[in-house]
C-alpha cells in the first residue's frame, strides 16, 4: 500500500460551472468517515468560494473527526448521537421494559423538551458539560409556566415559576438518561454532567399534610350525606357513590390511582380483604411492592356490602368505581370536585384537602392498633401500604396525632367524635347516632343514601361469586380473617 502523500492544506479547489469552489481532504479520517467532500455553509446548497470562511469550515469538521476517533477508541462507536435523538430512544426503551406508567413517560417526555429546547436538539450527548447543566438548572428555576390550554385546561390559572422540587424532578430525569446512555455504550462509562453537578436546588424540608381520625369521620359524614356532585365530563355521582369512594381511600390506605382502578374482583367479602394488583385499566402498579392484600374493616365492609350490591350492581361493568363517559366503562380519572364537595361542607376550603391525606390517616391510625393482642408491627403497616421496606412508614408516613387508642381494627366512626369535632358538626346536616344507638336529627335535612345496610340484605347474594377469585397476595395468610372466613 501506498504511503499518502503529506498534505499541504485540507482545502482544495475545484472549478465547476465555471465557479471555483472548496472542498476538503479527510481521507486520512476514513475510520470514522473522513472523505473527500464540498466544504458547505449551514443553510446553502453549494461548496463555498470564499477561502477564509473554507478554512473555517474545514477546522471544524475536523474538529467533529477528531471528537468522532475519540469517542470510537472509548466507547466503540463513532456516530454522533444528539441529545433530541438519545431523548426519543430513551423513552421508547423506558416504554418497552414495562415498569413504567404512561403518566410517569408523558411528564419524562415534557422534562426532556424542556432539556432539548435549552441545550440545543443537534447537541451531541457526550458534548453537554456540567456548566450547561448548571445554567439549565438557573434557567428552569426562573421559567415562568404558562397554562394549559384545551377544553380540559384549568380554567384562571395564572402562569406561575417551576418549584425547586420540580426543577430537581427534570434533573433526575436527564440523569437517568445519561445512566442509559452509559449502558448503550453511546458516552463514556462514568459520563454525567448531571451527577457531576453538585449545586442542585435543595429538596423542600415540610412535614406531609394528613388528617386525624376526627377529621376523617367528619369528612366520611360529609362525604355520606353530600348531594349530587358534578364532574368535568358532565357525570353526576351522589352520596351512595361518593361515600364508599372516599371510605376506601380512607380505609386501605391504597394510593389514588390504585383505589380508582380496582375492580369488583379484588374486593373479597367472604375473606374480607381487598387487592391491589395489576389490570387491564392500569399499565402496572407503581412498584413490585404495591402488589398486596389489605383487610376489609368492618366499617368499609359496612359501606361497601351495600354499594355493592344497591347502586353499583345497577351499573354494570367491572370496575368498582367506574365512570361512563358516552355509555364505555372507564376508571374516574377526576376527584378533585368530589372532595371539593364534601370537604367545603365540613369546613374546609377548595384543594385544601386531597386524597394523599387519607393514606396518611391510615398509616396513623393502623399504628394505633393491635394485631393478635399486641401492638401492630411497622412491616405489616409499610406493607399494607405498598412499600418495600419500613423506611417511608418511619420517616413519611407515621404521625402521632392527639387522639391515640389501641383498637383491634382502623375505624373512623362519626359517633366516636362527638365530644372532639363540637361545634364543626353543627354545618353539617345530617343524621347521627349516639354511642347509645339513640337517633338525632340535626335542623337541615339533606337526603342520606338511598340504600341502607340493611336494605342490602335483601338482594339475593346467593349466586354472586366470590369478588375476589384471583391469587392473595403472598402475605394475606396472615390477615385476621384469612384463614376462615367469617359467616
Amino acid at each position: 500500500m501506498m504511503t499518502p502523500r503529506k498534505r499541504q492544506s485540507r482545502v482544495y479547489w475545484r472549478v465547476r460551472s465555471g465557479t471555483r469552489r472548496a472542498y476538503g481532504d479527510f481521507r486520512d479520517y476514513a475510520d470514522v468517515g473522513g472523505k473527500l467532500e464540498p466544504l458547505i455553509p449551514i443553510g446553502e446548497r453549494f461548496a463555498t468560494t470564499d477561502p477564509d470562511l473554507a478554512l473555517r469550515l474545514a477546522l471544524r469538521r475536523l474538529e467533529e473527526l477528531e471528537a468522532a476517533r475519540k469517542r470510537r477508541a472509548i466507547t466503540g462507536k463513532a456516530d454522533v448521537i444528539t441529545l433530541a435523538e438519545y431523548a426519543r430512544d430513551y423513552l421508547i426503551a423506558k416504554r418497552k421494559t414495562g415498569n413504567v406508567t404512561t403518566g410517569w413517560l408523558a411528564a419524562c417526555q415534557k422534562f426532556l423538551e424542556r432539556a432539548v429546547a435549552f441545550l440545543g436538539a443537534d447537541r451531541p450527548l457526550d458534548e453537554v458539560r456540567v456548566s450547561d447543566v448548571r445554567a439549565w438548572s438557573a434557567h428552569l428555576l426562573t421559567h415562568v409556566e404558562l397554562p394549559r390550554t384545551g377544553p380540559n385546561a384549568p380554567k384562571n390559572k395564572a402562569p406561575k415559576s417551576l418549584s425547586p422540587d420540580s426543577v430537581r424532578r427534570h434533573l433526575f430525569t436527564l440523569s437517568n438518561l445519561y445512566r442509559f446512555a452509559q449502558e448503550a455504550e453511546h458516552v463514556p462509562p462514568g459520563f454525567n454532567p448531571v451527577a457531576s453537578f453538585a449545586d442542585k436546588p435543595p429538596k423542600p424540608q415540610r412535614s406531609a399534610a394528613w388528617l386525624e381520625a376526627p377529621d376523617v369521620a367528619l369528612l366520611l359524614e360529609s362525604a355520606r350525606t353530600v348531594q349530587t356532585v358534578a364532574t368535568p365530563f358532565a357525570e353526576g355521582f351522589d352520596a351512595g357513590f361518593v361515600h364508599p369512594l372516599l371510605a376506601t381511600l380512607a380505609l386501605t390506605g391504597g394510593r389514588r390511582g390504585e383505589v380508582l382502578g380496582l375492580e369488583l374482583d379484588d374486593v373479597s367479602l367472604d375473606r374480607r380483604t381487598i387487592t391491589f394488583r395489576a389490570n387491564r385499566w392500569r399499565d402496572r402498579l407503581k412498584t413490585g411492592a404495591s402488589w398486596r392484600t389489605v383487610p376489609l374493616w368492618p366499617q368499609l365492609e359496612g359501606i361497601l356490602r351495600p354499594y355493592l350490591f344497591g347502586p353499583r350492581l345497577l351499573r354494570g361493568g367491572s370496575l368498582l368505581f367506574p365512570s361512563f363517559v358516552a355509555g364505555r366503562e372507564q376508571p374516574l380519572r377526576e376527584i378533585r370536585p368530589m372532595l371539593d364537595r364534601v370537604a367545603m361542607r365540613a369546613g374546609w376550603k377548595a384543594r385544601e384537602i386531597n386524597a394523599r391525606m387519607f393514606r396518611h390517616a391510615y398509616c396513623a391510625a393502623r399504628l394505633q392498633t393491635l394485631d393478635h393482642g399486641a401492638p401492630v408491627s411497622v412491616y405489616t403497616v409499610s406493607r399494607e401500604l405498598g412499600h418495600g421496606s419500613t423506611d417511608m412508614v418511619e420517616k413519611v408516613y407515621s404521625h402521632l396525632g392527639t387522639v391515640r387508642h389501641r383498637s383491634e381494627e382502623v375505624e373512623f366512626r362519626i359517633e366516636q367524635h362527638f365530644e372532639v369535632l363540637g361545634q364543626r358538626l353543627e354545618g353539617l346536616p345530617f343524621v347521627t347516632r349516639n354511642v347509645t344507638g339513640e337517633h338525632s336529627l340535626t335542623a337541615k335535612d339533606e337526603a342520606p343514601p338511598s340504600i341502607t345496610f340493611d336494605e342490602a340484605s335483601l338482594y339475593d347474594q346467593s349466586g354472586r361469586r366470590d369478588l375476589n377469585p384471583g391469587p392473595l397476595a403472598p402475605e394475606a395468610s396472615a390477615l385476621p380473617g384469612c384463614a376462615t372466613p367469617r359467616h
